[in-house]
């Protein structure tokens, strides 16, 4: 076998598990008892066994490919439903290594899936290359030919017409899984370390829910859209790993900046991809959320200098004031949290 092959193949095949099939957790006097529900190809990389762990299972796979779901597979399928869960509307999140590439909400009912679909995937069509794909509702035959239309990993729906399974039939390697409706069973996130110790935390919970959680602090106050348009862009950034920055417009990304160890820098990369991609005037008027402070000016400079019209972010830095004259001086409306949205995971 030729090294090109090898190598093809080592994506393909499962990685033998022997794991319990059962595990107990005792903290304090509560014990979470949880089964083994699924044998994963593999966790993080090829070779390294993985398997999943629940009171139920999670989800059902109605149709499998590559030899079943990846860690990764699975992580993203939950992240994607961790985020959709926030919005009543018809949502739709195409994830990339556990973080949105492009997430889209219908702003009125009648809005068909498939354009919400379209939507998430043109935020940024070239992260959706390969992407996981989560939808909050039931995915219809037009909707699952608009996914087909470019190469998936997965999709993740909480129910299936027969019409769309028979659309998916045609893709070997493309998992479909039908996912419940996620509920929050403990008040804690646990993590178990190889090293021998652990950490418990309490799981963030935004109280940031419409305009009057936030604190207007510039001259100009945001219009009702621009309202929309932060609550929403807040809600993503949560769920994006930090620093991150997230860039939105009609309920619908236009950049993602994450995972970066500066803010200027996350920002940087939020506008970058829209205007790479020719899309630069889509920015005028967009919104901005920042999962933590803005430490200097210089975020609101660049974004200024793209046309963003709104900020949110937590406030709290030393140098507020300076921020907040920035916004000023570019007539961008700015408001305050007050709590922070880290996310590490």
């Amino acid at each position: 076998m030729s090294d090109a092959l090898r190598l093809t193949k080592m994506y393909r095949t499962a990685a033998e598990e022997a794991f319990p099939s059962k595990i107990r957790i005792l903290i304090g006097d509560k014990e979470i008892s949880l089964e083994k529900v699924y044998s994963l190809r593999y966790g993080d990389n090829p070779g390294y066994p993985a398997a999943i762990f629940a009171k139920t299972p999670p989800f059902k796979e109605l149709k499998t490919g590559k030899h079943g779901l990846s860690k990764t597979n699975f992580e993203d399928i939950y992240r994607a439903h961790l985020l959709l869960r926030n919005f009543s509307r018809r949502a739709c999140a195409y994830m990339k290594h556990l973080n949105p590439s492009g997430v889209s909400v219908a702003q009125v009912d009648d809005i068909p899936l498939k354009q919400i679909i379209a939507e998430a995937r043109e935020a940024d069509s070239q992260a959706a290359f390969g992407a996981t794909v989560g939808v909050n509702g039931r995915v219809d035959v037009e909707a699952a030919q608009e996914l087909i239309r470019t190469y998936i990993e997965c999709v993740a729906a909480h129910s299936f017409d027969e019409s769309a399974l028979s659309v998916f039939s045609g893709k070997k390697d493309l998992r479909v899984v039908q996912m419940a409706p996620l509920v929050n069973m403990t008040e804690f996130d646990l993590s178990f370390y190889p090293e021998g110790f652990a950490t418990i935390s309490a799981p963030y919970r935004s109280r940031i829910k419409n305009k009057s959680d936030v604190t207007i602090v510039t001259k100009r106050s945001p219009t009702e859209k621009e309202y929309d348009d932060l609550l929403f862009s807040w809600t993503v950034c949560a769920h994006v790993r930090s620093n991150a920055i997230v860039l939105g417009k009609n309920s619908c990304t236009l950049g993602i900046g994450t995972g970066q160890q500066d803010r200027v820098t996350a920002a940087r990369l939020a506008v970058q991809k829209p205007v790479e991609m020719g899309r630069k005037e889509r920015l005028i008027g967009a919104v901005a959320a920042s999962d933590g402070f803005l430490p200097f000016r210089d975020t609101v400079d660049l974004l200024a200098k793209y046309g963003i019209a709104a900020i949110i972010q937590p406030g709290g830095s030393v140098r507020d004031q300076e921020v907040i004259d920035a916004c000023d001086e570019y007539g961008v409306a700015m408001a305050f949290t007050g709590e922070r949205c880290f996310s590490h995971f």
